[in-house]
């Protein structure tokens, strides 16, 4: 789910959400639904909701949001809708994205868990995107088999 609102009003082209889409494709993960939504803490809440509660996806990526400008809401709204939140997760990718520039102290992205679905906001620019899955990609199953009820 890429939250942007240049992205949502047709201004700019989804970069990010495409770079998501080719990593998890070529890592072996399905793309079930991509959707291009604008920065409003609500309508983020909402979105993520549903695909949790009704589309009983197993995870959910966010792309943007996640800085320090008036509109970034992208970790507020996730809070507000997860039940557990995975502090990990973001910690990981701030101190490894560190090591690249140390930008990444400024991102606030968050991971947490409603029903059966972990949640992860990804910062918005398509190369932090990539080097941040790149940094997590190979826990994602193991997080998706615990959620399930797999040992630990």
């Amino acid at each position: 789910m890429t939250v942007s609102d240049s992205c949502s009003r047709g201004e700019r082209k989804d970069v990010s959400g495409r770079t998501i889409e080719r990593m998890l494709a070529k890592n072996g993960f399905e793309v079930c639904r991509k959707k291009i939504i604008p920065d409003v803490k609500k309508t983020i809440a909402d979105e993520l909701k549903c695909l949790c509660d009704r589309d009983n996806v197993d995870i959910v990526f966010t792309t943007g949001g996640t800085g320090l400008g008036p509109r970034d809401v992208t970790p507020e709204a996730t809070e507000s809708v997860c039940e557990k939140i995975v502090p990990g997760v973001g910690e990981i990718i701030r101190s490894e994205g560190f090591r690249k520039t140390k930008r990444a102290a400024l991102s606030r992205g968050i991971a947490g868990v409603r029903n059966k679905t972990i949640i992860i906001n990804l910062p918005g620019s398509p190369k932090a995107v990539k080097e941040s899955l790149e940094i997590i990609i190979d826990i994602l199953p193991h997080a998706v088999e615990m959620m399930h009820g797999g040992g630990h």
